[in-house]
């Protein structure tokens, strides 16, 4: 599957070379009649997302990659090339923290809630994303997210609230209640993804952490180890993101933390959440499900479970010529197809 792949969309696989390209071909035995328009796709991988912009702006591609352009990177586009049309929409994936609760020291949930309080979300959003992200739980936040708690039920969840000096204070007192403090400090390893989007809001979350007698080392993990690394639990405190197929409860609840789902990256498991699960899944009345779906998300923060820094908006960018680009703004993975985009050129 991940050499040769074959499937029944509209375009075929015809080469990946590892670190260089990947390509497509159109599929002409494909089910829609007369799609897809392109004869191809080339997806030219470079890992350095300055210079693939650059790339962009020189005209050497027709599009960026999805939901691949950060807010800064952005005004570069428009400056450099202001022809290019630019879309900039949430994307359903959340920024958050990992912790491996089944062993020490994040086994205990004082130092795990201390770890929530600590965080400054909207200084995230501020330094990465000029101000053009989301605050939330678990579920997409509104109004892309059609399940998000109200906001007046989110700030009464510790570490929402936005007095961040009272919020780091309560969590100095959780850390001296471990054992740690101004004399003792915790030492961890914060383990990401050797990618930007991992690693920039990896270098925050060490920052912000300090603050309450946490010292945080980067520890940065090749993509091709970070999975399995993650999926054996294989780290103390990790910075992570989580993308969302979709925005719906089922997909996320039971992907995420559920007992035993191997997504379920943090060993959470609450039997009791579970039960809620089934039964919001179950719901055939939309503002019941509601309800109980912002129940879960609260309570899933209040265990910190995978304590959530913030949901990302990003940017994609096309050149002029290319026609019927649709972004999604519920999900990184959809709209992907490309069956009907046509070039004008």
């Amino acid at each position: 599957m991940r050499t040769k792949p074959i499937g029944t969309g509209p375009f075929k696989f015809v080469e990946f070379k590892a670190n260089e390209s990947i390509k497509l071909t159109r599929n002409p035995d494909y089910f829609k009649k007369g799609l897809p328009y392109l004869d191809g796709i080339e997806f030219t991988i470079i890992t350095n997302r300055s210079t693939a912009i650059l790339g962009f702006i020189s005209g050497q591609f027709d599009m960026t990659f999805p939901t691949e352009v950060s807010i800064p990177l952005l005004k570069d586009v428009k400056s450099q090339a202001p022809k290019a049309v630019c879309a900039v929409e949430p994307n359903n994936v959340s920024t958050n923290i990992i912790v491996n609760s089944s062993a020490p020291p994040f086994d205990n949930l004082d130092i795990r809630r201390a770890l929530a309080l600590s965080l400054d979300r909207k200084a995230f959003i501020s330094i990465m994303f000029e101000g053009q992200g989301d605050i939330g739980g678990t579920m997409e936040p509104a109004p892309s997210g059609l399940w998000a708690m109200p906001k007046e039920m989110m700030e009464a969840i510790p570490g929402y609230g936005p007095d961040i000096n009272a919020n780091r204070e309560e969590a100095r007192k959780l850390m001296q209640k471990a054992g740690y403090g101004p004399d003792k400090h915790l030492a961890v390893k914060v383990s990401t993804r050797n990618i930007p989007i991992y690693r920039d809001p990896a270098i925050i979350l060490i920052d912000q952490i300090k603050s309450i007698y946490i010292d945080g080392e980067l520890d940065v993990v090749d993509t091709a180890q970070w999975f399995p690394k993650v999926a054996r639990k294989d780290y103390a405190l990790g910075l992570n993101l989580t993308g969302n197929a979709v925005d719906d409860p089922d997909q996320s609840f039971y992907e995420n933390y559920s007992c035993g789902s191997e997504r379920n990256y943090t060993n959470y498991c609450n039997k009791e959440i579970e039960k809620l699960f089934d039964q919001q899944s179950v719901e055939a009345d939309v503002n019941k499900r509601k309800k109980l779906v912002w129940e879960i998300d609260k309570k899933l923060q209040e265990d910190v479970a995978r304590p959530i820094i913030f949901h990302a908006r990003t940017g994609t960018c096309w050149q002029p010529y290319v026609k019927n680009i649709t972004i999604m703004s519920n999900s990184s993975y959809n709209g992907y197809r490309y069956e009907d985009v046509w070039m004008d050129k």
